[in-house]
């Protein structure tokens, strides 16, 4: 009698539901110093698997391969931390000019605005004052904010390489155990749907890597053609937030703009607008494409909204995970038959619209 199936009703079901997504986003906001330290390591950990089997494969053991792979991931990005460290502290110590060229434009900005549209001077002077006060103080309410920040950063710094080894060591274990969580009767299908997914997946996060390292070649190399200062900084920042869709290209293309107004001239504003549209061009219809798995396609609306979603939740690394996890998510969905729908939801297909013919209506007989 226990096996009999209740049925609910629609309102109860959708009542569940959103108390479990409440519960849910609880969880992760609450947990979130703990769940993104392991987020980022799985995601790394998807990415090395790949060359992991390939030294085990030629007979290397395991741990040792692990710790080769990790060595040279590390050796990869401090060489690349080093540059940028470079790039830095020139930025540091030309940072007052900068200020002081930047009070410059503002002023000149101020002048033409007020003889234009006819505003007091001083009434705009008088604003940006206030709001530089405010500013200010909110920035010193704010301080302790940043200091905790920078501490859970070096505590991620530290704990990321040692949860990527434990997953990369332990990943047999962690195969099995999900797929001892199904029934015997459904490991055909769940092996099926584990490969397959995993294969899509380390190609889209493999692709997603090599995308960042492309458009950080091309926007550092257009800037420098253009001679814009800090230009391997810029192109490198550039690229890690267009990872964020549409609203990391929007802050890219800003900070690239403001700094070509202040170090160069207005002119070089065009320049670089022009510079980092031919680049999402070569990205949106080439690189991301070709490169980053073309099955894995999320629309502008869902992408948007989990963004948003990821930085309340998470801050700033929830919006660079957003996207990975949501593609995984997805990925997921495409195959289970049951989940397929909401995988359709997801993407960015667009159905043919279909035309509703209306029926003619007879003339009555007269």
């Amino acid at each position: 009698m226990f096996n009999k199936e209740i049925n609910l009703p629609f309102y109860a079901k959708t009542t569940f539901l959103l108390i479990g997504l409440f519960a849910f986003f609880t969880i992760l906001y609450i947990a979130k110093a703990i769940i993104v330290p392991i987020v980022f390591s799985v995601i790394i950990a998807i990415v090395l698997h790949p060359i992991v089997n390939f030294f085990v494969r030629k007979k290397i053991n395991r741990v040792v391969s692990i710790i080769i792979i990790l060595t040279l991931t590390f050796l990869i990005i401090a060489t690349i931390f080093a540059l940028l460290l470079s790039q830095i502290n020139r930025l540091s110590d030309s940072w007052p000019i900068l200020v002081e060229r930047f009070s410059e434009t503002l002023n000149q900005t101020i002048k033409w605005a007020s003889g234009y549209f006819d505003i007091n001077q001083q009434k705009i002077n008088d604003w940006l004052a206030t709001s530089k006060t405010d500013f200010i103080s909110s920035s010193g309410n704010s301080i302790g904010k940043t200091l905790l920040s920078v501490g859970n950063s070096l505590v991620l710094l530290f704990l990321v390489p040692v949860y990527v080894f434990m997953i990369l060591f332990y990943e047999p274990l962690l195969v099995d155990f999900i797929r001892k969580l199904f029934s015997k009767s459904n490991q055909t299908r769940i092996n099926e749907i584990f490969s397959q997914s995993k294969i899509v997946i380390q190609r889209y996060l493999i692709g997603l890597v090599i995308e960042v390292i492309i458009v950080a070649i091309l926007n550092s190399t257009g800037l420098l053609i253009l001679g814009i200062d800090y230009a391997i900084l810029l192109g490198s920042l550039g690229a890690f937030l267009n990872v964020i869709p549409y609203i990391g290209g929007i802050i890219g293309v800003g900070i690239f703009m403001i700094i070509a107004f202040i170090t160069k001239s207005p002119v070089y504003v065009l320049y670089v607008l022009a510079l980092y549209s031919f680049i999402q061009l070569v990205d949106n219809n080439f690189i991301v494409p070709k490169i980053v798995a073309s099955k894995v396609k999320i629309n502008a609306l869902v992408s948007i909204i989990v963004v948003i979603i990821g930085n309340a939740i998470w801050g700033i690394p929830g919006m660079f995970l957003s996207i990975p996890l949501l593609a995984i998510v997805k990925l997921i969905f495409d195959h289970i038959e049951s989940l397929k729908p909401w995988g359709f939801l997801l993407g960015d297909t667009m159905p043919h619209l279909l035309k509703m013919k209306l029926p003619l209506k007879k003339s009555k007989p007269t």
